[in-house]
């Protein structure tokens, strides 16, 4: 088999970071990694807040608030009256649900490559308006005419009060046509959320372009941003109608204030966020993004090889910016969560790199990403030793 070559470094790149240099963090998706900078950014920040906390959240924190959030919006190509910055794609997503007022007989409707999360939070606001879920299987070797027919077919117009679907899946690393499913529920007037958690600096489609009635994305994964960071775009005829899920002293002043403001929150975070942005236009935005990938895809291949996985049976992302990607585990490995959980544990400890497992639909996978601070050699190093871990079960 031809493995594709390794991308060349980012010189430097990796001292950007504070990473544990013993350890092969191979996980970027899931909690991301602040740079140095961001980090020293978001203490002064801290420092400021704490040298005379009155001054800091009376004087003026509500319009540096929506400064930051300005010049995050441009960035993902949102209008900024019509973003607000949230915690995390999670509570963004449950912020839109309750804002629905949704009723018994309406349903929400989901596929089966959802965020975990998000879909509790479905069962959540179903169970407490007597609203119903269904959620749509999807093949992962589904092409995306065969996954916008499949969900197409899926609504049901005057009963569907919102579709759910992701950008780029966590589970599955799969890129959905976010623009044409977005399209199509058009057609049957139903409302669309699109759960865009691993897009804000992976990917370059801009929020304008998806067209969703609501766009929610993490910026604390790809785009170097503190954690906490997040943003809630909503379309302009729903912006009245949402609700923040704990009323605090903006309520009056609207959306997207009265969703960002929750009087304590530590904000600094938020305010440092541009900094994270600043971090990877230094690095070069399509530079890194090219990296990324070109590394994601490397370790899928050299892994995929080790553990005896023809290259046609990989699954391919779906896109050439996808800085994540699968390896299907040996039957009967990981398939359930607690079995996935007890396999990335042992990878960690025993193997010293941090990856992703997760089962689905009865399979278990190990998600690798790229990021600037990787190298090849991480992944040649797990490749050799991981399948004597799997063998001893």
């Amino acid at each position: 088999m031809t493995v594709p070559r390794p991308p060349e470094p980012i010189p430097g790149a990796r001292l950007l970071f504070s990473l544990d240099p013993s350890v092969s963090h191979l996980n970027h998706g899931s909690f991301g990694a602040v740079p140095i900078a961001v980090q020293r950014a978001q203490q002064r920040l801290r420092d400021e807040m704490e040298s005379n906390p009155l001054r800091f959240f009376t004087q003026g924190l509500v319009d540096r608030i929506a400064h930051a959030r300005r010049h995050l919006a441009t960035f993902l190509g949102a209008d900024p009256d019509g973003t607000a910055l949230v915690g995390n794609v999670t509570a963004a997503a449950a912020v839109v649900l309750q804002s629905l007022a949704l009723r018994p007989g309406d349903e929400v409707v989901t596929t089966d490559h959802g965020y975990g999360a998000v879909a509790l939070s479905v069962a959540r606001e179903c169970a407490r308006t007597g609203a119903v879920s269904r959620t749509l299987p999807v093949p992962l070797s589904a092409t995306d005419e065969e996954l916008v027919e499949i969900v197409r077919d899926g609504l049901r117009p005057g009963r569907t009060r919102l579709l759910i679907v992701d950008q780029l899946t966590s589970p599955t690393a799969r890129l959905f046509p976010t623009s044409a499913l977005v399209a199509a529920a058009r057609e049957q007037g139903v409302p669309v959320l699109v759960d865009a958690a691993h897009a804000p600096g992976m990917l370059p489609t801009t929020v304008a372009s998806v067209g969703a009635d609501f766009w929610v994305g993490n910026l604390h994964k790809w785009a170097y941003a503190p954690r906490g960071t997040a943003a809630l775009v909503v379309a302009e005829r729903w912006r009245g109608r949402i609700q923040p899920l704990v009323v605090s002293w903006e309520q009056d002043a609207g959306f997207p204030t009265r969703v960002e403001w929750q009087a304590t929150l530590d904000y600094t975070g938020w305010l440092a966020a541009p900094v994270g942005l600043f971090t990877l236009r230094s690095l070069g935005v399509d530079r890194v993004r090219a990296h990324n990938a070109a590394l994601a895809a490397y370790g899928q291949r050299v892994v995929g090889d080790a553990l005896g996985v023809a290259p046609e049976r990989l699954p391919e992302p779906g896109g050439p910016a996808v800085a994540m990607r699968l390896v299907p585990l040996p039957p009967g490995v990981a398939t359930t969560m607690d079995a996935a959980r007890e396999l990335r544990a042992r990878i960690a400890d025993r193997l010293g790199a941090e990856v992703s497992v997760a089962g689905w639909n009865g399979r278990g996978y190990l998600r690798l990403c790229g990021q600037v601070y990787n190298t090849p050699e991480e992944y040649d190093r797990l490749a050799v030793r991981l399948p004597t871990l799997l063998a001893r079960g």
